[in-house]
């Protein structure tokens, strides 16, 4: 049986990076360099790695990031005026507040205190408005880089059927707009589905493109899958591998060892879309700057 053509996440994202490179040659020949601020509440180890891979991803491109590190204890108001003299300051082009923040922040208040014109992250109301409505704005990063990898693999959304397992803000929504908008990289029929679907099987099983976000190891097998499918596994676990050296593996949210025997396109983990999500998180900031010097 033949395997599916494994969707290369590094690739596109180095491919897509020296493009970006390119965006901020141009922005600093005209005086401006892009800026971006990371703030961390907290050490939670998960987030700490993220923001490190985050500044060097800046580094390599030519972006200067500045991470702002905060105690666990930093009171709600304190952070949020913080982001608020980074609203004003003209070098930021833009702020991300690496999410958890601890139990005395509401996430909510943090991410409306970001002006929207720097919200990197694309999790702003108004930029949740702008991309419902078909609008520019910021795409949130992970469903942008997605969207970017269809293109590159010339995966044809128009008129498929697309199923999303998952509706978090960060993900699931955004995709599923993304994909029904009329767009050359839209037009598709979507579907999407959640904890509460009954036979989430028989959705999945009739979808052409199908994106899973559930953050559920494993949870989408082989049988689920339509015959020459395209998967994107969003998910991503740390289990238990007693037999390796580190003692865990990172998997996805799909059964990638018996699934790549019957899509036709599919991601691996890691490897697939976690380089695009920080790549996208690039882009935006130069996109940001480039907006402000036109």
């Amino acid at each position: 049986m033949a395997q599916a053509n494994i969707i290369d996440g590094k690739k596109v994202a180095e491919e897509t990076q020296d493009g970006i490179i390119q965006r901020i040659q141009e922005l600093k020949a005209r005086g401006v360099t892009p800026g971006l601020t990371v703030i961390i509440v907290g050490e939670d180890p998960a987030s700490q790695v993220y923001v490190r891979m985050k500044a060097r991803d800046c580094e390599n491109v030519g972006i200067d990031e500045n991470t702002i590190e905060l105690p666990e204890d930093t009171p709600e108001e304190e952070l949020l005026d913080l982001i608020r003299k980074l609203n004003q300051n003209p070098d930021c082009h833009g702020i991300l507040v690496q999410m958890p923040v601890p139990k005395q922040i509401n996430p909510d208040k943090v991410i409306r205190a970001i002006d929207p014109s720097k919200d990197v992250d694309g999790l702003h109301p108004e930029n949740v408005g702008k991309l419902v409505a078909g609008q520019s704005g910021f795409i949130p990063c992970t469903p942008f880089g997605v969207l970017k990898m269809l293109e590159y693999y010339d995966i044809e959304t128009d008129g498929r059927d697309a199923v999303v397992v998952g509706r978090s803000k960060l993900v699931g929504k955004p995709i599923t707009n993304l994909l029904y908008q009329k767009t050359d990289s839209g037009n598709a029929t979507v579907t999407i589905c959640h904890t509460h679907t009954k036979d989430l099987a028989q959705y999945t099983r009739r979808a052409d493109i199908l994106v899973v976000a559930a953050g559920a190891p494993n949870s989408i097998t082989a049988d689920m899958i339509k015959p020459h499918a395209t998967v994107i596994d969003v998910g991503i676990s740390r289990v238990d591998a007693p037999d390796t050296k580190k003692g865990y593996k990172l998997v996805g949210d799909v059964d990638f060892e018996n699934a790549q025997k019957v899509a036709g396109y599919i991601t691996p983990v890691p490897g697939g879309v976690g380089p695009m999500t920080r790549t996208m998180l690039l882009h935006n900031t130069v996109w940001s700057a480039e907006q402000r010097v036109q």
